[in-house]
């Protein structure tokens, strides 16, 4: 059961040893108190905001709090998910809330580097630098979120479901009322717009994606799925690199240091080129399928 938990591209070693196996046995736990993933991820969520808080302070012991609490953040992260892989429980809330956990964090840790920088004599540009990182964190998180979804589509035929498409939710999205519907329909207006800004920078994958459904549907062949699982498994190793493990170490010694801006800078420079980096491979990887398919 541990292993039909784990998702296909599990390899990071902090995650595969630590994360995975701790949140296993969490999901287990949760799921004989009748908790639901959906719960999980809320609690996730506020624990995540909580962090800013402690990181505010200039105290080691008050810091250290806060990268625990976002470790227990990440670690219910794995544990919603784990937990819905276990039971069958997929959702798109689900998701939509999944996206929103790791907004929620990243957005309550910059607020408190941001006045922690300004109490340390930085001016109000700060909250500039900050916005700036937010958005390619933002970029980072979406891309290494789709390619993932996108990989599970050749590795897991029962994992095709969670990758959706923008015409379809725009059809239900257009059938929801304001008035009648307002939860559905503003999660749904979120998720639609965040499936906008992954497909606007993968114009390769976009038609794959299109020659995929128009061939086979949802029934991929063996040898493409083989194939592409091939090719593109080695790029889930880039995005790993993009996931929270490297970024909570980077803070961890932003904070231990007291060089804040450390983080602000890693996030702009080393992690946006693994970025640019494996959306160039990425689209690569789909032009070689897509004339492969063209050649049949």
């Amino acid at each position: 059961m541990f292993e039909a938990a784990l998702k296909p591209i599990d390899t990071d070693p902090v995650d595969l040893f630590f994360f995975r196996p701790v949140g296993y046995r969490c999901a287990l736990f949760f799921h004989k108190l009748g908790l639901l993933p959906n719960t999980i991820t809320v609690v996730s969520i506020l624990l995540g905001i909580s962090s800013g808080f402690f990181l505010y302070f200039e105290d080691i012991w008050y810091n250290i709090i806060g990268i625990l609490l976002l470790f227990c953040t990440h670690l219910l992260d794995c544990t919603d998910g784990q937990l819905a892989r276990m039971i069958g429980r997929y959702s798109r809330l689900g998701r939509i809330l999944d996206h929103l956990s790791g907004c929620a964090w990243s957005v309550s840790v910059y607020m408190a580097l941001c006045l922690r920088l300004m109490n340390s004599g930085w001016d109000f540009s700060v909250f500039f630098l900050a916005l700036i990182t937010g958005y390619f964190h933002f970029r980072q998180a979406s891309a290494i979120d789709y390619y993932r979804n996108f990989y599970y589509l050749f590795s897991r035929k029962e994992l095709v479901c969670e990758f959706e498409y923008k015409t379809q939710l725009h059809l239900k999205y257009k059938r929801l009322s304001w008035k009648a519907d307002f939860y559905r329909k503003f999660f749904l207006s979120f998720y639609l717009q965040y499936m906008v800004y992954q497909e606007r920078f993968t114009p390769d994958m976009q038609e794959l994606r299109r020659l995929l459904k128009k061939r086979f549907g949802n029934d991929i062949p063996d040898w493409l799925r083989i194939q592409f699982e091939e090719k593109s498994l080695p790029l889930m190793m880039y995005s790993g690199m993009l996931s929270f493990n490297i970024r909570i170490i980077t803070l961890f010694i932003a904070v231990l240091f007291d060089a804040l801006w450390i983080y602000f800078l890693f996030e702009l420079t080393i992690l946006n080129a693994i970025l640019f980096y494996l959306i160039y491979r990425h689209e690569k990887v789909c032009r070689y399928f897509i004339e492969k398919l063209n050649r049949i």
